[in-house]
Parts: structure tokens; sequence; C-alpha cells
């Protein structure tokens, strides 16, 4: 098994141990409350509260952490997971069919932590594992271009698949990437 481990700077970016994960369960909670602003919501959440069950116990499946000293400051976790219709077009969720499709999911970094490498370095690690596990073909993420940052960061690494905006400012403002697994 490959050793997923990186110096960024100050911090340690690697495959989350179990000590981390409730640093880790704090950054993504701490992200739905105060970026997001509406809170855990158990039918988009339930990976958060068993972060266990979710990206460490499936072998395909893992959870990356960027660390400063003892304190969890980012994170991004990888599932064998497809879009699912609805929410999402039916041809979206035929093109990134189980069990072949990685998602990416929860690629989160604390506010003063921002602006220092660590979502790249998250994102490089999660792409390196998909690439190396077996059965994995695609990359798939999507994201809520809402949020500030995230629709550039994601075309700095990402193709653009599908872009599902509608302009409602209430609703998801989704779009579709696929990283490429340079294999």
């Amino acid at each position: 098994m490959t050793e997923y481990h990186r110096e960024v700077g100050p911090y340690e970016v690697r495959r989350a141990r179990a000590a981390d994960l409730p640093g880790a369960r704090s950054v993504m909670l701490d992200t739905f409350y105060q970026e997001f602003g509406y809170g855990y919501r158990p039918e988009w959440h339930g990976d958060v509260i068993d972060l266990q069950g979710a990206y460490v116990r499936p072998s395909r499946h893992a959870l990356f952490v960027a660390v400063k000293g003892d304190e969890v400051v980012a994170t991004t976790g990888v599932r064998a997971t497809a879009p699912s219709s609805p929410p999402h077009p039916a041809w979206l969720a035929a093109r990134y069919p189980e069990p072949t499709t990685a998602q990416l999911f929860r690629v989160y970094v604390r506010p003063d932590h921002r602006r220092s490498g660590l979502a790249r370095a998250l994102v490089d690690m999660a792409t390196a594992f998909v690439a190396d596990t077996p059965g994995y073909r695609n990359l798939y993420l999507h994201t809520d271009t809402r949020i500030a940052g995230a629709e550039p960061f994601w075309r700095s690494v990402a193709e653009e698949v599908h872009d599902a905006r509608d302009g409602d400012p209430i609703t998801f403002q989704t779009v579709h990437f696929e990283i490429p697994l340079g294999r």
C-alpha cells in the first residue's frame, strides 16, 4: 500500500488516523454551520457522523487531512459512490456508474489556513489514491459555485462535465467536474 504523506510548509498532509477523526469531523461540521449556513443535514451529511464507516474501513475509500501540530485544519474524502439521479440528471448518473466511479467529498479548509496550498495538496493526494486503487476509472465531484473560491479552484484542477446552474440565488448552483487520473 502506498504511503500518502506530504509536507506543505508547516502542515502535514496525510491519510487520516483514528486520532484525527474528531478534528476532521469538527472541520466538516464547522463548514456546514459557519460557511454554508445551513448546518448539519442528516440526509446529506451522514458520512460525517460515521467517518470510520464511510472513509476509513472500506478499502476503496479514504479520508485525508492536513494537520498543523495536533490540529486538523483541512479534509477531503474519497468514496466509491456515483452521483444519484435525482437530484442530478439521469445521463450524468449513467456516465459515472458504481463501482468504477470514485467521488470526492468534503474538501474543506478552515478559514485561517486557506491560501496555503492545502486544498490542492489534499486533492492531489486523493487523486493519486484513486489512480492507485484497482477498479476506479473516474474521479467525479460537484460543487456549489455560490461558495467563494470554489469554482475557480475546481476549474484549475478538474474538467467541467455539466453546468447545472439555473441562476436562482436560493438553490444550489451546481457544476459537475471530473478530475483526470493521469494513468
